[in-house]
């Protein structure tokens, strides 16, 4: 059975972005579905222990981890390099009582050892400050958003 519910007055269009990208997911088997964006991208979503694809928390780390080294990118390859090897690890235990993450942390791994003490620090201040003021993702979660779901029947 289908629940149809019209979108409320003044409901944000969901099949757009800021960029005019489209974000969407489909079914494509038990409990399992593709994300796909209007640029031709695609990621598997599963359940946890899936083969191949990532939990809907997996990609809300991921998210965060991307959007941190793509806020910090410009400062690290300002004073490493074009090259610079970065890893962004990221983790968080969901609780399962209120079915959330009350924390999530990550750990930018960077060689700094070609900088002076005085240079690391002020690095370590732009990378900082840099994922403070841009990385969405992270403002979005500190800030916490709210949701609005509408069901319809097909477009």
């Amino acid at each position: 059975m289908t629940t149809e519910q019209a979108a409320p007055q003044g409901a944000p269009d969901v099949t757009t972005n800021a960029d005019n990208t489209q974000l969407w997911v489909e079914r494509t088997g038990v409990r399992r579905y593709t994300g796909r964006n209007s640029r031709g991208a695609e990621v598997l979503i599963g359940s946890v222990g899936d083969e191949a694809s990532f939990s809907p928390g997996e990609l809300l780390k991921i998210a965060l981890a991307g959007c941190s080294g793509l806020a910090s990118d410009s400062a690290l390859r300002h004073r490493l390099g074009d090259d610079v090897d970065v890893t962004i690890h990221v983790s968080g235990m969901a609780d399962d009582e209120q079915d959330r993450y009350p924390a999530l942390l990550e750990e930018l791994v960077v060689d700094l050892s070609a900088l002076d003490a005085a240079a690391r620090d002020r690095l370590l201040t732009v990378v900082h400050r840099s994922i403070e003021q841009h990385c969405t993702v992270g403002r979005t979660l500190e800030a916490g958003a709210t949701v609005q779901l509408t069901v319809t029947g097909e477009r």
